[in-house]
């Protein structure tokens, strides 16, 4: 099964958010997924708040061959980093 990671759609008209996903590559862009990997929110104010990753599971899907899509390519280009900081520091913190 050929999986790729890419960005679901929800939301209204004028309103969209996106989920970003594990989804098999044959499957619509809102068809059934693998997991849920984070979202993206282009309507949030501040920058930084506007992607969430789970980025140990990302790594996962990565580690078995799945493909990020060019927009999800950025955002973990850009703020995988930050992810796997706060979640290193959640795990030592407890």
């Amino acid at each position: 099964m050929a999986v790729s990671i890419r960005m679901k759609q929800f939301g209204r008209h004028g309103r969209h958010f996106y989920r970003i996903v594990a989804i098999d590559k044959r499957r619509a862009r809102d068809g059934d997924v693998l997991e849920i990997l984070g979202t993206y929110d282009p309507s949030v104010k501040i920058k930084e708040s506007r992607v969430i990753l789970k980025p140990t599971r990302i790594k996962y899907w990565l580690s078995v061959g799945a493909k990020p899509s060019d927009h999800v390519a950025i955002f973990l280009e850009k703020y995988m980093e930050k992810f796997e900081k706060a979640e290193a520091a959640a795990s030592a913190g407890s």
